[in-house]
């Protein structure tokens, strides 16, 4: 597989893990009570979630091949970077919890 397709693919699981990290660690935040309740999960749920996108996206790509590296490297590409672009996101560019009005519950 080429270098281009490889970076392609590597760019392609970047960008899927760090939408759905970000949609999860906000949907965390705003849904529930507690500030751990969200760390928690955000903690136990998004590498869950991270783990069945890169088993899915990795098929195309193909780990540790193509100039990247080896498996650690393409892991901490998949994984860390978009965690943490998605942690940026939600603390720096979106709008605290407490400024969003929530609508009423049903019941």
């Amino acid at each position: 597989m080429s270098s281009a397709a490889t970076a392609i693919g590597f760019l392609l699981i970047i960008g899927v893990n760090t939408v759905v990290a970000a949609v999860a660690i906000r949907f965390f935040r705003l849904r529930l009570a507690t500030t751990w309740g969200a760390a928690l999960y955000t903690a136990l749920f998004v590498p869950l979630i991270y783990f069945v996108t890169t088993i899915l996206l990795s098929g195309f790509v193909g780990f540790g091949g193509g100039g990247v590296g080896d498996r650690a490297t393409a892991l901490i590409l998949v994984w860390v970077l978009p965690f943490t672009l998605a942690v940026s996101l939600d603390v720096f560019w979106l709008p605290s919890p407490d400024e969003i009005e929530m609508p009423e519950k049903a019941g």
